[in-house]
């Protein structure tokens, strides 16, 4: 297991490359209450390493949820699979909106299972999403697609 910690330097290029949005929820940072965290995508405890390709950027709501998982279960085939990868995988591919762009909507199992294990619809960042709509600040772009888009 590596005792590397995330540098400075890291974590200025994780929000940037993150364009300060949580990569799992899609929470701004501009607009949190609470900090947000460089999370190890292979959590450390687990051997994950530091290196940039294993670090994401989350709210703390979506890094408490995942914590150490890697899997989940997809409620609808009810099979066990591998959480969404911000890495390896690309958001639209796995997720849509709501008609409102309030609620996070798994398109796949891994979209489902991620959902489901990080909660993406707490009630809190549902709010935040609504007034946010309202006043032009959400959705960002690159998340846009709605659901059958």
């Amino acid at each position: 297991m590596s005792n590397d910690r995330v540098t400075a330097e890291q974590r200025r290029l994780v929000i940037e490359r993150a364009k300060g949005c949580c990569e799992y929820c899609v929470s701004q940072m501009d607009f949190a209450t609470q900090s947000f965290s460089v999370e190890h995508i292979l959590p450390r405890a687990k051997g994950g390493s530091s290196d940039l390709e294993n670090l994401a950027l989350a709210c703390q709501g979506c890094n408490n949820h995942k914590f150490i998982k890697m899997e989940g279960l997809d409620p609808l085939t009810e099979q066990t699979v591998s959480l969404f990868h911000p890495r390896t995988q690309r958001w639209r591919n796995h997720f849509a909106w709501n008609d409102d762009y309030t609620i996070v909507i798994g398109t796949t199992p891994t979209g489902r299972a991620t959902v489901n294990e990080l909660y993406l619809n707490r009630a809190g960042v549902i709010n935040l999403r609504r007034v946010l709509f309202a006043s032009g600040e959400h959705p960002p772009s690159e998340t846009l697609p709605k659901r059958d888009e």
